[in-house]
């Protein structure tokens, strides 16, 4: 064991409890606990934002792909970039003038219906759970690698410290966790592109010419089609990764810790340049992994291609590099996993038991309790879905959190805002048309079945394509415009008031 990792992975544990700490003394109401009382500024809630959304799947996932398939592992950089003009054209602005604290509550400003609330909550916790495996995947990788601990161990470990942030900092301690995490990550970042690019004389067209040679796949690296050899599943994967971002629970629970719309589309600017400059690094992350690891060398570390960044980093700045690359990567799942932990928490509390269960009539401190325990109840049974899904690629599991977010999520906040005749009936229809058709179709798919043995199954996959939004996104749109127009229900809600306050924010007396 490293004593220079153990250093700096206890720097930046100790950090983020100092941060929780300071954190709890200022949650004081479900306000603060959900949405830091909305007082972050544009560049803090789009430092949050960013690294909220660069998860394990980004720096871990992804660096992994790129080393392993080259231009194929690129595709999810591309769509998790272009998703953000999806959010910052189509939603950023309305949800925060329409909601509170969730989802649930900007869908009810229309339809003040328990059964709408109640499945948006369904939807929120779903993919919550998703994401969460991600992280929690990567998490005990990484831990594993860098203190040679079993994978189950480290997988608890993550699940402790980010319940302890949840628990007893809420949206406050969560928020700046993550804008720490996105300045260390961009940092880390930044160093390693610079040092590849050194490697190669800061050339790029070299780079690219070279890095064919170092692996198995010669020229066909730089093609698409190394690992995506189906063009509909490549377009179904796409279309996931770029309207998912807008459905995203954890994403669109940071335009409620604002003051404001414009301070929300601010922090929507602020993230796109963050996230922007980082993806396009992740190639230097990726081509470095294959030239100074070796293909080889990243399969023996984990098989998923999880680890190509800290070996990379080690590879090219010593232990001292790898064990920052690695502490960031780790601070990185902690904020985003707190965050996931929270916005699921909120969904339980706020939606379930505060409005329907308690019929809005809970009081604050019933409210708090609620949330905490449902924090833990999200936590505990993350953590046990995670020790099973070892030896899957992170950037995978995300893309399914992304199709489900797509699919169920999006039709019905788009719905809500644009469409005059939408009613309960087509909300209801298009988060479960969505969500079931996302969740049956991907228990169906080559990630659970395979005969090679690759997946959860082995046996013939019944639905071919890996991830669904081909089938599932229209599915949900589909669903909510039949569910509204063949229902009796002529009610379309309060679209005129919501209209209004959609796009001015003005909420009357």
């Amino acid at each position: 064991m490293n004593l220079i990792v153990v250093i700096l992975f206890l720097a930046i544990v100790s950090l983020t409890l100092v941060i929780t700490y300071f954190a709890a003394k200022r949650t004081q109401s479900t306000g603060d606990f959900y949405t830091a009382g909305g007082g972050l500024t544009g560049w803090q809630n789009g430092l949050a934002i960013a690294g909220d959304y660069l998860s394990a799947a980004s720096f871990l996932g992804i660096a992994g792909a790129i080393a392993l398939y080259g231009f194929d592992g690129f595709f999810y950089s591309i769509g998790f970039l272009i998703a953000y003009l999806v959010v910052m054209f189509l939603v950023a602005e309305p949800l925060r003038n329409l909601g509170k604290y969730t989802l649930a509550d900007m869908i009810n400003s229309r339809f003040d219906a328990k059964k709408v609330r109640a499945v948006a909550a369904i939807s929120t916790i779903t993919i919550v759970i998703f994401y969460m495996i991600a992280q929690l995947v990567g998490a005990g990788a990484l831990i594993q690698l860098l203190f040679g601990i079993d994978y189950w161990m480290a997988v608890l470990l993550v699940g402790v410290m980010m319940t302890i942030y949840v628990l007893f900092g809420g949206m406050t301690a969560t928020s700046w966790v993550q804008i720490i995490k996105a300045v260390l990550l961009m940092l880390g970042t930044v160093i390693i592109a610079f040092l590849v690019l050194m490697k190669f004389n800061f050339n790029i067209f070299q780079m690219f010419s070279e890095v064919k040679t170092v692996t198995s796949h010669g020229d066909a690296y730089l093609q698409p089609g190394l690992k995506y050899t189906v063009p509909l599943d490549t377009i179904s994967l796409m279309l996931a990764l770029v309207l998912g971002t807008a459905g995203l629970p954890h994403i669109l629970m940071r335009f409620f810790t604002v003051k404001d719309a414009r301070t929300a589309r601010s922090s929507v600017v602020t993230a796109t340049w963050v996230v922007g400059i980082f993806y396009i690094l992740t190639i230097f992350l990726g081509f470095g992994a294959a030239a100074f690891v070796g293909e080889s060398n990243i399969l023996e570390a984990n098989p998923a291609g999880n680890m190509a960044a800290p070996l990379l980093a080690e590879a090219l700045g010593g232990d001292l590099l790898m064990s920052f690359v690695a502490a960031v990567a780790f601070a990185t799942i902690l904020a985003v996993v707190a965050g996931l932990v929270l916005s699921g928490a909120s969904a339980f509390a706020h939606d379930i038991y505060g409005q329907i269960i308690k019929k809005g009539k809970a009081s604050d401190r019933e409210q708090m309790l609620a949330a905490k325990w449902a924090s833990l109840g999200v936590s505990v049974f993350s953590i046990l879905l995670s020790l099973f899904a070892q030896s899957l690629n992170v950037a995978f599991l995300v893309s399914l959190a992304f199709c489900v977010a797509a699919s169920a999520n999006l039709p019905v906040i788009l719905y809500t805002i644009y469409w005059k005749r939408f009613n309960t009936s087509g909300a209801i229809t298009a988060m479960l048309s969505g969500l079931l058709t996302a969740i049956i179709l991907v228990s169906m798919s080559p990630n659970v079945f395979a005969l090679d043995g690759s997946a959860i199954f082995v046996g013939d996959p019944l639905f071919p394509l890996t991830n669904p939004a081909l089938i599932s996104v229209p599915v949900g749109f589909l669903g909510g415009f039949l569910g509204t127009i063949l229902s009796k229900e002529l009610d379309p809600g309060r679209y005129a008031e919501v209209k209004v306050r959609a796009n001015t924010g003005y909420r009357g007396n």
